[in-house]
């Protein structure tokens, strides 16, 4: 069943009853703890518990589509973009998840235009810049960086904007750039599971089969539930050859 259709508010839903001391408010606390762990399906059933309370709350909706796409539902995360625009059509970062979602599914022309509007609203929100820097990634633009470092000038300290920059670069399958900002993530902040998890994909698939797999212990380590995927794992395990001349060439033509 498709994740949008389980967004729909309605009889669907848990009754209220069992939630009584719960509000919007905590659901919001939620979902943004749970997306900062790198849960999005998580985080996305929090945001859209969230709206059963709060209808109008932006950030929900927001957030909603930003886990769409962190959960490669680009075309999903449209069609929520679309319908959460009809109530907030000048929302700065809705404005811009729905660029990156343009960008992802390959319309670049519609995702510029998107998130010039976005930057035009003048927000200080980092996600604003973090996703024009997607949308320049998508179409091979060097600007692209001069985006993230508005971002990272907007929250200095903020482990995750190097995180969710590290994921755009891993996406486009830009693996130095992506490994370079999962490094400076944890510089800022060593206890985070999810930044191992990360930093580990990265070594892996720049062919550092051993750094890796000490990065993947240290995350299971501080969250058990932090672990690589199937593919990633029997890649660790095989350590072969063919891995590490991957990693050697992406290095030396992607750096």
């Amino acid at each position: 069943m498709s994740r949008f259709n389980n967004l729909e508010f309605g009889d669907q839903f848990e009754e209220r009853s069992e939630s009584a001391l719960k509000d919007g408010a905590y659901y919001l606390s939620e979902a943004q703890t749970a997306f900062a762990r790198g849960r999005f399906e998580q985080a996305l059933r929090s945001f859209a518990k969230v709206l059963e309370f709060e209808p109008m709350n932006a950030a929900a909706w927001t957030g909603q589509v930003r886990m769409l796409i962190e959960l490669q539902e680009f075309n999903e995360a449209k069609l929520w973009a679309d319908k959460a625009l009809e109530k907030f059509p000048e929302e700065p970062e809705l404005l811009a998840a729905k660029a990156v979602a343009l960008a992802r599914t390959g319309d670049l022309k519609a995702a510029m235009l998107f998130s010039d509007a976005a930057v035009e609203a003048r927000s200080d929100a980092p996600y604003v810049w973090l996703a024009r820097g997607d949308v320049l990634v998508a179409r091979k633009e060097r600007r692209a960086e001069f985006c993230f470092d508005k971002a990272l000038g907007l929250a200095p300290k903020d482990w995750m904007v190097r995180w969710l920059i590290c994921r755009v670069y891993y996406f486009y399958k830009q693996f130095s750039r992506a490994f370079q900002y999962a490094q400076q993530a944890l510089e800022l902040n060593a206890a985070q599971a999810v930044l191992w998890l990360q930093f580990g994909k990265c070594q892996l698939a720049l062919g550092l089969v051993g750094p890796a797999g000490n990065s993947f212990e240290q995350a299971q380590q501080l969250d058990p539930e932090c672990r690589p995927n199937d593919e990633q794992r029997s890649e660790l395990a095989a350590g072969g050859f063919w891995t590490r001349v991957r990693g050697q060439w992406r290095r030396a033509f992607h750096g």
